[in-house]
């Protein structure tokens, strides 16, 4: 997107710094402490990074997304015949809320299907062992709320924080990609569960060290009009 010719939409200070939602010709950009973080020209990769991970798990799944982003995931989420729960992780309540408004089209607003729940948290800390239940985002729960979700074990967990293993605009999400991340999402998945990941890059550090903590690994590249592709990395 054209800086230039963009409109900034929002200005918010989010809990890891500042925030800004910015519109043109149609599309939406998300620009994190002066870093590019996401935009709406494509979505191809954030949809793959979880039908990949559901066409792999039991059917009747509960998917944990983490990292909202523009809605992509969640949307192939809801879509998917193998998922019958969604809890979203979603630290930034400025994203939820844009989400919930001028990119919720791109999600045929998601957010309100009853089998979503979305949990405004740290990734990292919502996995942690111990008890914990993040209030819900936005304006409520819906009807799938009336019964509690389990929250310790999923059967598909899509990893999208950041801009991936190696290019991360927050030091602390580092540790979600390093050993000891990668050993608490394993403990949080059930025995057939399925770990997803998106990076802008290929990562190949990453890739050894999931192939060290899962039997099977699959790579795949998106091609995206900026360079490099994009990666989604499959574990099992």
């Amino acid at each position: 997107m054209d800086a230039a010719a963009a409109t900034v939409l929002a200005r918010v200070r989010g809990r890891c710094g500042e925030l800004v939602l910015r519109g043109a010709a149609g599309h939406f950009e998300v620009i994190a402490n002066g870093v590019f973080l996401m935009d709406t020209r494509d979505g191809r990769s954030e949809r793959l990074l979880v039908r990949a991970a559901a066409d792999r798990m039991p059917a009747g799944g509960h998917v944990l997304i983490g990292g909202l982003g523009v809605g992509f995931s969640l949307a192939a989420a809801v879509e998917h015949p193998r998922v019958r729960r969604v809890t979203v992780v979603e630290r930034e309540p400025a994203v939820v809320e844009w989400v919930r408004g001028p990119l919720a089209h791109l999600c045929n607003g998601a957010l309100d299907d009853g089998r979503v729940r979305c949990v405004e948290a740290d990734l990292a800390d919502y996995l942690a062992p111990g008890p914990s239940d993040p209030g819900p985002c936005g304006p409520g729960p819906g009807p799938f709320d009336q019964s509690p979700f389990d929250q310790s074990l999923f059967d598909a967990i899509c990893l999208d924080v950041d801009n991936g293993p190696e290019w991360t605009v927050t030091d602390g999400n580092r540790w979600l990609y390093d050993d000891a991340g990668l050993a608490m999402i394993r403990s949080r998945l059930t025995g057939g569960g399925v770990l997803a990941v998106w990076s802008a890059s290929a990562a190949p550090a990453f890739a050894t060290r999931l192939r060290a903590r899962f039997d099977e690994i699959e790579v795949l590249a998106v091609p995206v009009p900026r360079g490099e592709p994009d990666t989604v990395f499959v574990a099992w």
